[in-house]
């Protein structure tokens, strides 16, 4: 923020909903603008992060960069999408977890299958199938205990229940 503020006049004013405004006679930027930068940095930062994953599955460059285009485009719309379902799905950081262990795992086996044939590689569509049954039993699951257990909410990277915990701790 402070380097976008060195080349960009920005006023410490909101001007309404407004990115530019002027003042003194001059275009500057709102504090909005600098959330934008913000927010665009950061899903340009998750889209080059993805790369390895998607090389993970393929090394056809044209999907790659497919890929890496629609996440710019899309992610935060399905976050919109799938926010409302994120505390029913209690296992997913679970099971994205499996999957990115399970990525790792491959890349590391095409690199020793570049160095030595006897190392197995693992096939692109054996990738695929992997990686939407780790998902669908991840969901699946998730729906089943949300359904048995109403209360039930997903913690970022917790196999425990919290819920139970915190009922049973006594409040001060």
């Amino acid at each position: 923020m402070r380097t976008v503020r060195r080349v960009i006049p920005v006023t410490d004013d909101f001007a309404g909903g407004r990115l530019l405004t002027h003042e003194g006679g001059r275009r500057v930027a709102t504090p909005l603008f600098l959330v934008f930068i913000a927010i665009s940095s950061t899903d340009l930062l998750f889209a080059l992060d993805s790369i390895p994953a998607v090389f993970g599955v393929t090394e056809e460059p044209y999907i790659v960069f497919a890929a890496n285009a629609f996440a710019l485009l899309g992610l935060r719309a399905l976050y919109f999408l799938v926010t409302g379902l994120l505390d029913r799905l209690v296992y997913l950081s679970t099971g994205l977890s499996v999957i990115l262990a399970f990525i790792g795992v491959k890349l590391l086996l095409h690199f020793g299958h570049l160095r030595d044939d006897a190392i197995p590689e693992v096939k692109t569509s054996t990738s695929l199938v992997v990686i939407v049954v780790i998902l669908a039993v991840t969901v699946i699951a998730s729906l089943l205990k949300s359904r048995r257990d109403p209360d039930a909410r997903a913690h970022a990277g917790s196999l425990r229940d919290t819920t139970r915990e915190e009922a049973r701790t006594p409040s001060a």
